[in-house]
């Protein structure tokens, strides 16, 4: 319990000391008991390109849900968006998962956050134990590519215990087929990227915001606001 009162500190790490954050830990580890699929660290790396393609794919349910437009999904939208995909979650679940992500804290989900919580919603309706268990989130093509992020942090939490360590990222690294130190140096950065607390521990929602600037979602988030601004100057 070392790392708790660094947690505190970090908004967008105080997940961690909710329930949904245990259901996530629990989740995850159920999932870590069939292994993963994948052997190093650069196996990790080569699916960025194709997981860049299928969420960026996902911009336009995206906004098919921000129902006025304005850029973010808020509360009631997202409670609109579970019904619509069929995911039963109860009002209390829906909002516990907004509130761990939005880390702006500005009431409004954006495009990464809104991927992230897609995410965690398809690690958790595989628990046994919840009435949304056999729920999909209808979408089979993501649903392999969030398979595929669930699988990446599986093959990095060596000791399955729901978190990331430095030293399992060190480990991952060691097992690298080639490049190992220009990999390991990538990979040290990354960890310290993920780390928002500085605890030096990962949770699987801290790895996936990681993950969606390392494959660029932020970027083009941005891009996209800059076309907008100057299509709005232009007129």
């Amino acid at each position: 319990m070392g790392g708790v009162q660094g947690k505190v500190e970090s908004p967008a790490a105080s997940i961690s000391e909710t329930k949904l954050e245990a259901k996530v830990i629990e989740a995850m580890q159920r999932r870590e008991t069939e292994g993963s699929s994948l052997k190093s660290f650069n196996s990790i790396i080569l699916k960025f390109p194709k997981i860049d393609e299928s969420l960026r794919k996902c911009k336009s349910i995206f906004e098919q849900f921000d129902e006025d437009g304005s850029g973010a999904i808020d509360p009631q939208e997202l409670k609109h968006c579970f019904r619509k995909l069929e995911i039963n979650f109860t009002d209390e679940e829906i909002n516990d998962l907004f509130e761990a992500c939005d880390i702006n804290d500005d009431r409004g989900m954006n495009f990464n956050e809104f991927i992230v919580l897609l995410c965690l919603v398809y690690l958790l309706k595989d628990d046994p134990t919840a009435s949304h268990a056999k729920s999909r989130i209808g979408m089979p093509n993501l649903e392999a590519t969030f398979d595929s992020l669930v699988d990446a942090f599986v093959f990095l939490d060596k000791n399955k215990d729901g978190y990331v360590s430095k030293n399992e990222m060190v480990e991952a690294i060691n097992e690298t087929i080639s490049g190992e130190r220009s990999s390991g140096r990538i990979a040290m950065k990354r960890f310290e990227e993920m780390d928002w607390d500085k605890n030096g521990m990962v949770n699987f929602k801290e790895f996936l915001f990681a993950f969606t600037r390392w494959v660029g979602i932020e970027d083009a988030e941005d891009e996209d606001e800059d076309e907008d601004d100057d299509a709005k100057e232009d007129v």
